[in-house]
């Protein structure tokens, strides 16, 4: 299918910083940084005029409708835009990635010892502007093909929740410090595939293969491939007898389901970060499972290349 007709999903502009509550080293970097991302927006902008192809710029927060009548949703920005995007796409518009702003492994050892110099990582980004008319060039020309990520669908006391997750999904009490209290069993056409595990800890986190190289990953879990179908959970600092241990930390296959209870007068669903949440109260029942529609995204060839590994 011809590309014709593009959106292109924008990160907002940062808010400069104010010189007198900013170390001067910070507000420069802080300042380059709002310039590099404003100077990759207008570059790609500039490329997109000299296509045929007809497109008009987003900013991110002004969008809250569900995306239509595109052929391709370019974001600009980093994985966070993305995952933006993904929340507003069905299975059948692909996302392109522009990391505007990626970090400098050379700024992140020269700061090292001042500041966090880190920039936008983009690990679902394919394109930056050293490289982003090649990239556009070859999928407008149909030589390259997106790949399809799983998202995870959500649903509480059988209702399904009206957002898939591209990466996690985080379920604990409103307040971080306060106990979460919740059991789960997962399951295979409605036959357990395991006991059932009842925490105290301080919530449970389910990743997708794009989201398992994130949070899930810094939190002890292992990294998947790109290509899995399969979800990854984990209970976070439990409190729980020896008995279920090997039960805290595992995998839902793809043909599987996680059915949680949440047994705490609050709690919250968090969706791919704190921005998108529902809350929930002492008996709600979740489901959880890879049963969504797929998202297809774009992917840097370093992602593809380990998909094959």
């Amino acid at each position: 299918m011809a590309m014709k007709r593009l959106l292109l999903l924008l990160k907002p502009f940062g808010v400069s910083p104010q010189p007198s509550h900013t170390h001067p080293q910070v507000l420069d970097f802080l300042n380059n940084r709002h310039k590099v991302h404003r100077d990759s927006i207008n570059f790609c902008q500039e490329i997109l005029r000299k296509k045929p192809v007809e497109w008009k710029a987003v900013l991110r927060d002004n969008l809250t409708q569900r995306i239509n009548d595109v052929d391709l949703v370019v974001t600009i920005g980093g994985d966070g835009t993305l995952l933006q995007a993904s929340h507003l796409v069905d299975d059948k518009i692909p996302i392109l990635g522009v990391n505007s702003d990626p970090t400098r492994i050379d700024e992140v050892e020269q700061f090292s010892g001042e500041f966090d110099a880190t920039r936008s990582t983009g690990h679902l980004c394919s394109a930056t502007v050293e490289n982003f008319e090649q990239v556009l060039d070859s999928i407008l020309e149909g030589r390259v093909a997106p790949s399809e990520l799983t998202r995870m669908r959500i649903s509480v006391n059988g209702l399904h929740l009206s957002t898939y997750a591209l990466n996690d999904v985080l379920v604990a009490h409103p307040c971080p410090a306060s106990l979460s209290r919740f059991s789960f069993r997962i399951t295979k056409e409605d036959q357990p595939c395991s006991p059932q595990v009842n925490c105290r800890s301080s919530g449970l986190r389910i990743s997708t293969a794009a989201g398992s190289t994130a949070a899930m990953h810094s939190a002890g879990g292992f990294p998947m491939s790109i290509s899995s179908r399969d979800l990854q959970y984990m209970v976070r600092e439990p409190i729980s007898p020896a008995a279920v241990s090997d039960f805290m930390h595992g995998l839902i296959k793809h043909d599987e389901k996680m059915n949680a209870t949440w047994t705490c007068r609050k709690g919250v669903i968090y969706i791919d970060g704190s921005h998108i949440n529902y809350t929930i109260q002492d008996g709600d029942i979740i489901e959880i499972s890879s049963k969504a529609p797929s998202l297809k995204v774009f992917l840097p060839h370093r992602l593809l290349q380990l998909a094959k590994m």
